[in-house]
C-alpha cells in the first residue's frame, strides 16, 4: 500500500450488540449496511431459538430411524394433503417462465457470464457452489446489486473484459439468490454475543441491497432455499420473510421462495413446505446429488438395503429416484407451483468424443424431465443452454410452463420412495477410488475460496464431497465387499487408496494436505459428522 496514499478506512454503524469480525474492505460498508445489520439482529433475536430447536429435530429423526422407525408421509398433517382447495401463490413476475436455469456462484466473472447466458433464470448461488469465505459473502451480495443495477463490469488479469450484454433487466435472466442452508454459521457476525444464522445474513443482505433493485426492475427479490428437512424449517423462512417485508416496508408475498426438495426426509413432506410458504411459494426443485447425500446420511446405520451402489451407477431412472421426481411434479402442479428439474453437471470439453457423449447424456435427462411434467430445469454451464432450452421448447412452444399437466396418474407410495435396494449397479474399486479423487479435488479447491470446481468433465459443487465421503464412510461401517476385486473396505484399505491417488491429482501431494487431512477425518471415523462443510468452515479463516 502507497502510504502517501492510504486505503481510506472502512468503518460500520454498528447497532447495539452486533460486532463484524471479518476484514472490512472498500465497499464492504454498503452492504454490510446500518440497516442490514438491523434486519440481521431482528431476526437472529426472533428465529434463532427456532433454528437451534429445528437442528435439534433432525438429529432425532436420524436416532428414529437408526432405532428402526422409517420415514414416511407424517400423520399429523393429513388434513393438509388431503385438503384439495389450497393453492400457492400464482408466478411472480420474472418467474412465470422457467424453462432453464443457469446455476452458479457470484463471483463477479461468473456473475457476467450467467447473466449473459441466455437463461431464463440465474440460480447465484451463495450455498453449495460458493465457498463461505468472508469475502465471497461480502463481494457476493456486491456482485449481485452491481448486476441487478446494470453497472457490474470486471477485467481479468489477463486483459479481458467483461460487461452485461444488456442493461434491460427484461432480457436478462431472473436472479433467484440461494443462501446457506439453516445448518451453517456466519462465525464473522455476532449479535449479542453469538454467532449469527448464515442463511439469515445472506438473504437480510440481499434484502437491503438488492430488494428495491429488482422492484424497481419490474422483478422482485426471489430465493432458492437449500437443504430443509421438515416444513417446520419451511415456517421458520416463511415468519422470517414476514418480518423483513415488514422492516422494509415491503409488501408481505413480494418475496417469493424455491425450496428444494434435496433431503430424504422432505420428500414425504413436499405438500406440507409448499402450504408453509404458500403466500411466498414458488415450486420445488428436485436437488438430486444432495438427495443421494441425505439418503445415505439419514439411512447409514441400516445396513445393506440401504447402501447405494457407485456414485455415477445412481441414476435418475433407478425406481426410488423415478418415485421422487414424479411425485415432485405431481405434488407441484396439484398445487399451482413450478417442478423444477435437477442440475446437468457436465461441461462442454475439447475432446469431440467426451463433448457429443457429455451433450448426448444432457438431452436424454432433459427430455425425460420435459416429458414428465417439469417445467424447467438447471444446467451448471452456459454451454448447456441452447441444449435445455431446445428440449423444453420442443415440449412447451410457446407455452410458459405446464403447470397445467396434473399428473393425476402418479401416486407414490412410502415404499417406493424408500426402495433403495432396487437401485441398480455396484459397489466397486473404481467407484471408490473415483469417490476419493473428486472428494479430494473438490475440497482442495473449497479450502481455498472456490465452491464451484470443473473435475472430469463435470462441474461440482459441495454435494460431490458430500457423496463422496458419506459413501465412504457407509462402505465401512457397513462391511462391503467390492465386486471387482473382492476386498472388504476398511479404514486401512481407503487410507491406502488415499495414498495411491494423492500422486495421480493435478499438481504436486503438497497441494492436497489440508484436504486430504479433512476427507480422512469424516470419511473413515467413527462418529459422523452431518455435514463436511462445518469442521472445513472452521478450518477456513
Amino acid at each position: 500500500m502507497n502510504e502517501q496514499n492510504p486505503t481510506p478506512a472502512v468503518t460500520l454503524d454498528l447497532p447495539e450488540g452486533v460486532q463484524v469480525t471479518g476484514e472490512l474492505r472498500p465497499g464492504y460498508e454498503e452492504v454490510l449496511s446500518r440497516q442490514a445489520l438491523e434486519l440481521i439482529a431482528a431476526l437472529h433475536r426472533e428465529l434463532e431459538p427456532r433454528r437451534q430447536e429445528r437442528l435439534r429435530a433432525r438429529a432425532e429423526v436420524v436416532d428414529a430411524v437408526a432405532a428402526g422407525q422409517d420415514l414416511g408421509f407424517l400423520p399429523e398433517t393429513a388434513s393438509v394433503r388431503e385438503d384439495d382447495s389450497w393453492r400457492v401463490a400464482p408466478p411472480a413476475p420474472g418467474l412465470e417462465d422457467r424453462r432453464v436455469e443457469m446455476t452458479g456462484p457470484t463471483d463477479r466473472k461468473m456473475t457476467i457470464n450467467a447473466m449473459n447466458s441466455g437463461a431464463r433464470v440465474w440460480l447465484a448461488d451463495q450455498e453449495d457452489a460458493n465457498t463461505p469465505m468472508w469475502a465471497n459473502v461480502v463481494e457476493g451480495q456486491i456482485n449481485l446489486r452491481d448486476a441487478i443495477a446494470g453497472t457490474i463490469t470486471f477485467t481479468s488479469p489477463e486483459g479481458k473484459e467483461y460487461a452485461l450484454s444488456t442493461t434491460d433487466q427484461s432480457q436478462l435472466p431472473t436472479i433467484v439468490m440461494r443462501p446457506r442452508g439453516w445448518h451453517l454459521d456466519e462465525k464473522h457476525i455476532t449479535v449479542d454475543g453469538e454467532r449469527t444464522s448464515g442463511s439469515l445474513v445472506d438473504f437480510a443482505l440481499y434484502m437491503c441491497a438488492s430488494a428495491r433493485l429488482q422492484i424497481d426492475s419490474g422483478k422482485g427479490p426471489y430465493f432458492y432455499l437449500p437443504k430443509m428437512e421438515h416444513h417446520l424449517e419451511a415456517r421458520l423462512w416463511n415468519d422470517a420473510f414476514n418480518l423483513a417485508q415488514d422492516a422494509l416496508a415491503i409488501p408481505r408475498g413480494t418475496i417469493r421462495a424455491t425450496c428444494l426438495v434435496e433431503t430424504y426426509p422432505a420428500a414425504f413432506q413436499m405438500e406440507e413446505i409448499l402450504h408453509e410458504l404458500r403466500d411466498h411459494s414458488a415450486g420445488l426443485n428436485a436437488g438430486r446429488w444432495d438427495y443421494l447425500f441425505s439418503i445415505i446420511k439419514t439411512y447409514r446405520t441400516r445396513g445393506e438395503d440401504f447402501v447405494l451402489p457407485d456414485r455415477n451407477a445412481v441414476t435418475m431412472t433407478a425406481p426410488m429416484m423415478r418415485a421422487y421426481t414424479e411425485l415432485l411434479v405431481r405434488t407441484c402442479h396439484k398445487r399451482g407451483a413450478h417442478a423444477i428439474g435437477g442440475m446437468a453437471a457436465f461441461i462442454p470439453s475439447k475432446d469431440e468424443d467426451v463433448n457429443k457423449a457429455a451433450y448426448d447424456k444432457v438431452r436424454a435427462d432433459k427430455s425425460r424431465e420435459a416429458n414428465d411434467g417439469f417445467d424447467g430445469s438447471w444446467v451448471a454451464h452456459p454451454g448447456m443452454v441452447p441444449t435445455c432450452l431446445e428440449v423444453f421448447d420442443a415440449v412447451l412452444g410457446d407455452r410458459p410452463n405446464q403447470l397445467d399437466r396434473l399428473r393425476e396418474d402418479v401416486s407414490v407410495t412410502a415404499a417406493e420412495l424408500l426402495d433403495v435396494r432396487s437401485t441398480p449397479g455396484e459397489v466397486t474399486e473404481q467407484g471408490l477410488r473415483a469417490n476419493i479423487d473428486v472428494g479430494l479435488q473438490y475440497l482442495a479447491t473449497w479450502l481455498t475460496g472456490r465452491g464451484a470446481v470443473g473435475i472430469h468433465n463435470l462441474m461440482e459443487d459441495a454435494a460431490t464431497a458430500e457423496i463422496s465421503r458419506s459413501q465412504v464412510w457407509q462402505w465401512i461401517h457397513n462391511q462391503v465387499t467390492l465386486a471387482d476385486t473382492g476386498e472388504t473396505v476398511t479404514s486401512e484399505l481407503v487410507e491406502r487408496l488415499v495414498d495411491e491417488v494423492v500422486p495421480t491429482l493435478p499438481g504436486s501431494p503438497e497441494d492436497y494436505a489440508d484436504a486430504t487431512r479433512l476427507f480422512l477425518e469424516v470419511a473413515v471415523a467413527d462418529d459422523y459428522a452431518d455435514f463436511l462443510t462445518v469442521p472445513a468452515y472452521e478450518a477456513m479463516p
